[in-house]
């Protein structure tokens, strides 16, 4: 890439290539023609098992109203008490605070390429899979990765913060 083909994607797409190209991670961002706002869209366009798609959970910790980026496989739901054992006291994140700290909407959260930094872990399901996909700054955007990439694109722990297998599904 040489940067010119950038300047059709949208601005979060665009930053997130960037973060991408710096980083020298072999995989820029690709566009789907539907929207992916969930991991189960995104798998269904993709054609790839729901826990191949590497989610983004954004929450507000309280002690410093800093965003964490909880990034886990899509067949999981993040345990909050877990998360909070890691990071301290969290709420959760509306909107506009997604928005304002990461520079992304909702359905679009990338691992990189925020607006401000966040605390980041990384969810250990996500090691069951060669490769994943995690989104690219905008609904309709991702790009393919291995968790190991993961890992050195965001410098994050990894760690275990799902529900239990006891509790999934509830």
């Amino acid at each position: 890439m040489c940067g010119a083909e950038l300047t059709a994607l949208p601005e979060g797409v665009q930053r997130v290539a960037r973060s991408l190209q710096e980083r020298e991670h072999p995989h820029a961002p690709q566009m789907l023609s539907d929207a992916a706002r969930t991991a189960q869209q995104a798998a269904d366009a993709l054609g790839v098992q729901l826990g191949q798609i590497a989610k983004s959970i954004i929450f507000r910790r309280v002690a410093d109203d800093r965003a964490v980026l909880v990034v886990t496989s899509g067949d999981k739901r993040v345990d909050v008490a877990k998360v909070a054992a890691q990071v301290g006291g969290l709420t959760r994140a509306d909107a506009a605070f997604v928005k304002s700290s990461t520079g992304f909407t909702i359905g679009g959260v990338s691992p990189v390429g925020h607006a401000n930094s966040s605390v980041t872990l990384i969810d250990r399901e996500l090691f069951r899979f060669e490769s994943i996909w995690a989104a690219a700054g905008h609904p309709h955007a991702v790009f393919p990765l291995q968790p190991q990439d993961l890992v050195r694109l965001t410098s994050a722990p990894v760690v275990d913060v799902v529900e239990d297998a006891a509790k999934e599904g509830v």
